[in-house]
């Protein structure tokens, strides 16, 4: 996984367009790294086909490595923050929902992604997630009100449900009924976008927060 990741970090250092162009990293497991589909049916991808298509200047970095927890994503963001990234999604926590892994821990890891993020410089953007219901209501209750309690902690805005209106719809997931076909990824894209736009800055603009 770490060398997977580095070769990803490598590539997209040595980019020749590296230097111009502004970074959006995200952050994320299965669901943002494609599993079952073509790299570019992913949603990081088609954030950023739409990104060029409405004249944005950036670059979307796929961070996203299958069977990742919180705890994973906050071990390797050095590796991601390398990329001096201006925007980073956060789009983690389904693992560790589907392993019954503490509500508490994923808080907190949680901040300190968004607080490590904000430190290298970068606007963040939580994506929430939600259990299915067999999980138990309690449990399925405090791991919803763990993404919306980060973003009010960390004054960064959210994604509500990353997998809203494809979550259980048969025709948009795999046959596994977890991740996205390609149809079902184009939705979560579309329903990313709005919330990503506001942290944007568009080309050749100064961005605020790095200004000297």
């Amino acid at each position: 996984m770490r060398a997977f990741l580095a070769a990803v970090i490598v590539l997209a250092l040595c980019s020749p367009a590296a230097a111009a162009d502004r970074v959006i990293a995200v952050l994320g497991d299965s669901l943002t790294a494609g599993l079952g589909v073509a790299p570019d049916d992913a949603y990081p991808a088609l954030l950023e086909a739409r990104l060029k298509r409405e004249d944005y200047d950036y670059r979307v970095v796929n961070a996203g490595v299958s069977g990742d927890t919180s705890s994973g994503g906050l071990r390797r963001l050095d590796w991601v923050l390398k990329l001096k990234p201006e925007v980073v999604i956060v789009a983690l926590g389904a693992n560790d929902g589907l392993r019954g892994q503490s509500v508490v821990q994923l808080h907190d890891n949680l901040v300190a992604i968004v607080r490590k993020a904000q430190q290298a410089g970068a606007r963040v953007l939580l994506a929430g997630m939600r259990m299915p219901p067999n999980y138990g209501a309690a449990y399925t209750r405090e791991f919803a009100a763990v993404f919306p309690e980060v973003a009010r902690r960390m004054n960064v805005p959210l994604v509500p449900f990353l997998l809203e209106g494809v979550a259980a719809e048969v025709r948009l997931n795999q046959g596994d009924g977890i991740h996205p076909n390609a149809e079902g990824q184009r939705l979560v894209a579309e329903h990313v976008w709005p919330h990503l736009r506001p942290l944007l800055v568009k080309r050749g603009a100064t961005d605020p927060a790095r200004r000297s």
